[in-house]
């Protein structure tokens, strides 16, 4: 070979390669550390305030598609317990693959979920035998794959995933036996499997049960799961904890059972196995099997499920120097895309809401569940209508759904049933954000009468209070203006929370004031925009804090407004002080004015009553600007990015709460933030990246350009919006719809002028 052809040839090698690596590192899905948050938090914040459950970030290394049906994760814990995740990195047990349904980052429990794990050498049926040591340095985990390698056997266990299913791919090291062993993760003993030797495949369900309100009792439907293999299986039985069953093809309603089927398999030979659920039959199931995996093609699947990934994650690209700020950014955007979870099959049915034992049939929109609705109508609803606004349509949709079937849209909607857990009535703030948002509402004015019924009528039925249904405490409510202490909301999973019940519940009215203004029903819109004042009663004017209120009027006698309070849900007093995102100046005129407003807010980072692992404080770093002082906001958001995410296992702050925490950051690096979901205005921080791109789904793009921005240029000096000078310090959510650029110079020291006039503050009722 002459020399200019091998010069050629290597050139031409050179390019290839770098074109490659070019195209890997463009390739969001890449930035994605999918094991944040699965240990305690190692944060600045949880270690002054959070405690148990509360200090660990609660989330698995989910393997799914965005919004996927199932979170196929590693499994190293057993149970479907509360507040017990399947994975935690500290644990080295490996049990097989979950199809998880785990509320992520959550305190809940996982339900109708059940665990495959391949293995070689000899069969080990039960969870205690089967367990296996292995190391995190043999783990690769990617939102689209995962595999792990056994440090002493070398059998290689690997998946990937669809919208309702997965595909396995196992390995041995050398000619030996292969088994797969299936079971449902039941601790009711009211599981069931059947080994179906014609059709060589696996089916079985696992019953769900409720927690919070109706806690222990059914759901009323299973996790229903098929699984097939890629090649006749010559060994096959059923086990329970007492016995193993050669060549029987059925157990059920016993504790730990399963089904096994073994092979024999070459060296380096891979054994394939496919899987898909349903929550309304076995035979639904199938359906989604053969509709999303009609093949054994297992890196076709990787592949697709990788390109979903990328193109769900490059609605949003960003351009910066500092590969960890893009790492953060997103493995917090992937966190915001596992719930709330699909439940329907791929024709459109799903299980009928609350309890009614039925099936729905309804395929002009994909229906969804798992809201964990306290936490995420904050922020990550309102970045999904800012991402995907036809899934957040889907997702309202779904509420009014839930709305249709069972009588009363739910307080906190998980495994399709109604809760009551934590305060508020935030489905009315997650379907009002959309409508003003001009996102189409699915049947708007039955969505209307629902979110009207929740806001002025109680159950007369008190055994469907008692299971859930209805706001807690609203008799009350409206009788006083406030719940007062004499209240004790017993039918609550979380009892009094008092003061924090009427705060959300002002927050509610004025979300639902708004969409009554908007749909012409102006009665309705006067009084509830009235009602949305009621938080007045809960802020002591003598002190200028949340307090608790007698039914006279007065006061509670002992008040500490920095330690817990059992009228203040998850929190301190001075946090939930803050919880007036409706009415920011009438706040600060109820405190005092804007010194004792100024003052107070200073205190919660001066003093470290900050904390940030819990959702009430969300917005308060955000309330400078309605002083006309951005550059606190500027200042402190970017201290708590700094102090409270962490590019590491134990990275985040607490409980990640179905992803609400992971989209204050997403927001936060934007540089904007839905103070208060139902009105269309973000308000304005420091954005990390130099270059934001949005990619909306209309078609058009809306960029934010930070020039100079960098760890030490955090404050906005000057802004133009499509290049007219902009002094807002808040940007409109249509502004951004209608695409443009919004261009910011930044600098090192504080700005006292942009962002600075009282014309420009943020809405407030009292403005």
């Amino acid at each position: 070979m002459n020399k200019m052809k091998y010069s050629c040839i290597v050139l031409l090698g050179c390019l290839l390669a770098a074109f490659t690596m070019k195209t890997e590192r463009t390739r969001p899905i890449n930035w994605v550390n999918i094991f944040i948050g699965t240990s305690p938090s190692t944060t600045k914040a949880a270690n002054a305030h959070g405690k148990g459950t509360e200090e660990l970030g609660q989330t698995i290394p989910a393997v799914l598609t965005p919004n996927g049906m199932n979170s196929w994760t590693p499994q190293t814990r057993l149970t479907e317990n509360k507040c017990v995740a399947p994975y935690y990195y500290r644990d080295s047990l490996f049990y097989g693959f979950r199809a998880s349904h785990w509320i992520n980052g959550g305190c809940a429990q996982d339900y109708g979920s059940y665990t495959i794990m391949g293995m070689s050498g000899s069969l080990k049926c039960l969870s205690e035998d089967r367990k296996v040591f292995f190391r995190h340095d043999d783990e690769v985990g990617t939102p689209a794959y995962y595999s792990v390698r056994f440090p002493d056997s070398r059998f290689l266990s690997e998946m990937t995933a669809t919208d309702r299913g997965a595909i396995f791919r196992y390995t041995v090291a050398k000619e030996d036996s292969v088994y797969v062993v299936i079971t449902p993760n039941n601790d009711h003993r009211s599981g069931s499997i059947t080994i179906d030797v014609e059709k060589q495949e696996i089916r079985g369900y696992n019953p769900v049960y409720r927690i919070y309100q109706g806690m222990g009792k059914p759901a009323g439907f299973s996790g229903h799961f098929v699984v097939r293999f890629d090649r006749p299986f010559t060994v096959y039985g059923v086990y329970n904890e007492k016995e193993r069953l050669q060549d029987a093809t059925q157990m059920e309603g016993t504790r730990e059972l399963g089904a096994y089927i073994g092979f024999k398999l070459k060296e380096g030979e891979k054994l394939t196995v496919k899987a898909a659920t349903s929550f309304t039959s076995t035979d639904a199931a199938s359906r989604n099997l053969d509709t999303e995996i009609p093949g054994w093609n297992f890196e076709k699947i990787r592949f697709a499920t990788e390109e979903r990934w990328n193109e769900h994650l490059s609605s949003i690209s960003v351009e910066t120097d500092n590969e960890n700020d893009k790492k953060m950014f997103y493995s917090a955007l992937y966190r915001c895309s596992i719930l709330p979870r699909i439940y329907s099959d791929v024709d459109g049915t799903y299980p009928a809401f609350s309890l009614k034992d039925s099936i729905v049939n309804d395929s002009s929109f994909v229906y969804y569940d798992d809201f964990s609705a306290w936490d995420t109508y904050r922020a990550l609803m309102p970045l999904m209508h800012l991402m995907s606004p036809e899934k957040g349509a889907d997702m309202v949709a779904s509420l009014v759904s839930k709305y249709e079937q069972g009588g009363w849209l739910p307080i906190f909607p998980c495994w399709n049933s109604y809760t009551s857990a934590m305060v508020g009535d935030h489905a009315i703030a997650m379907i009002g954000d959309a409508v003003m948002k001009d996102i189409p509402v699915h049947h708007l004015e039955k969505a209307y009468e629902g979110m009207r019924k929740n806001a002025f009528e109680s159950p007369a039925d008190l055994a469907d209070y008692a299971d859930g249904k209805g706001r807690r405490g609203l008799a009350s409510y409206m009788e006083y203006g406030y719940i007062p202490m004499e209240d004790p909301v017993k039918e609550a999973f979380h009892r009094g929370e008092q003061v924090s019940r009427t705060l959300e519940y002002a927050y509610d009215d004025f979300v639902l004031s708004q969409v009554a203004r908007k749909l012409g029903k102006k009665e309705d819109a006067e009084l509830l925009r009235n009602r949305a004042l009621n938080y007045k009663n809960m802020i002591d004017p003598t002190t200028g804090y949340a307090r608790g209120r007698h039914k006279n009027g007065s006061f509670i006698d002992y008040f500490n407004p920095f330690v817990f309070a059992p009228y203040i849900t998850e929190g301190y007093p001075c946090h939930y002080t803050w919880y007036v995102p409706q009415d920011i100046q009438g706040l600060m005129h109820r405190m005092g004015g804007k010194d004792v407003f100024e003052a107070k807010l200073d205190s919660m980072f001066s003093e470290n009553r900050y904390w940030h692992g819990n959702e009430p404080c969300h917005q308060v770093a955000y309330l400078y600007n309605w002083l006309g002082k951005p550059f606190k906001t500027q200042k402190h958001i970017r201290r708590i990015m700094e102090e409270e995410y962490l590019l590491d296992v134990g990275g985040l702050s607490g409980n990640d709460d179905s992803g609400q925490m992971s989209a204050w950051y997403a927001f936060a690096a934007l540089g904007f933030y839905p103070v208060c979901p139902g009105v269309p205005e973000y308000v304005m921080a420091s954005p990390t990246f130099r270059k934001v791109t949005i990619r909306l789904k209309n078609g058009k793009t809306f960029k934010v350009v930070a020039k100079n921005t960098s760890d030490k240029n955090i404050y906005i000096q000057s802004a133009t919006l499509n290049g007219k000078p902009y002094t807002k310090n808040y940007l409109s959510h249509f502004d951004m719809m209608n695409g443009g650029t919004l261009k910011l110079v930044m600098g090192e020291k504080p700005s006292l002028e942009w962002g600075s006039g009282d014309g420009d503050l943020p809405f407030s009722i009292s403005k």
